[in-house]
């Protein structure tokens, strides 16, 4: 039987795709509707970096606005999630069991790598959230096997909600929104190369991308907008089976690639 895991990867794009979330949050929202209510929502966003995996514990969460120079509107959007020791907690005793360091932070709120995409999927802020870092340092190894630590827990009725971008270049975005310039080749041709390895099961190469594909660089100067999919990698499990929910480029250089897994 084809059965949707509790896994996602899901696009962020820039802060926009809030107020302009087009057919991606159209087909976000129709996968989060295909999804049984889950316990909890772990939310793995790549604006939150620390040394260690550090686990959220508020019990209430701030929207953070950590972007600038874009419409007010967006300055006034609020998601009022509720978070959930409990839930906190066993996402810390899962790290631990697979022997990762771990901290918390009770304080932490939503950046918009985790409001933005939870706010498509779930408007009503009606299931608890437990925000979870990511360490830039670790490379796609660490994801991956941060992932696997969570794994367990997609088992227990927990989502796993990896956010993130399949290329993403700000310094190629900012020239192209002066310039007019087209999208630059790279943009669907690694986002093609991904989905090819994706549903080809073929995680060494992926984890490995920096070796294994010419424009892996390009595509991610720095790759901690990548990470979030090799952590829902581990947590899907080696059985598990990917699939595109949409594919397609907003803002010039930002492929918006989301992932479901079977």
């Amino acid at each position: 039987m084809n059965t949707l895991r509790n896994v996602l990867f899901v696009p962020h794009g820039s802060p926009m795709f809030a107020l302009q979330p087009g057919p991606a949050g159209s087909a976000m929202s129709d996968v989060a509707a295909r999804l049984t209510a889950p316990r909890a929502i772990v939310v793995v966003s790549p604006h939150w970096e620390t040394a260690a995996p550090t686990v959220g514990t508020a019990t209430r969460l701030e929207t953070i606005h950590d972007f600038g120079g874009f419409e007010p509107r967006l300055f006034q959007i609020q998601y009022p999630a509720t978070g959930c020791p409990e839930a906190a907690q066993q996402v810390v005793q899962a790290l631990q069991a697979a022997g990762l360091p771990v901290q918390t932070d009770a304080s932490r709120g939503l950046d918009h790598g985790a409001w933005v995409p939870l706010r498509q999927m779930f408007p009503d802020a009606d299931v608890p959230v437990v925000p979870l870092s990511v360490q830039h340092h670790g490379g796609p190894k660490h994801a991956y096997r941060v992932g696997q630590a969570l794994a367990p827990l997609a088992e227990q009725d927990f989502l796993i909600v990896a956010s993130g971008n399949i290329t993403h270049n700000l310094r190629d975005w900012q020239i192209i929104s002066m310039t007019g310039q087209p999208t630059p080749d790279y943009v669907q041709e690694f986002a093609d190369w991904v989905h090819t390895h994706m549903v080809g099961g073929q995680a060494d190469a992926l984890l490995n991308y920096r070796q294994t594909q010419a424009a892996g660089s390009r595509a991610h100067p720095r790759d901690e907008h990548l990470l979030p999919l090799f952590t829902a990698l581990g947590a899907a499990g080696p059985g598990a089976q990917p699939q595109a929910f949409y594919r397609g480029i907003y803002d010039h250089v930002i492929a918006m690639d989301g992932y479901t897994f079977h």
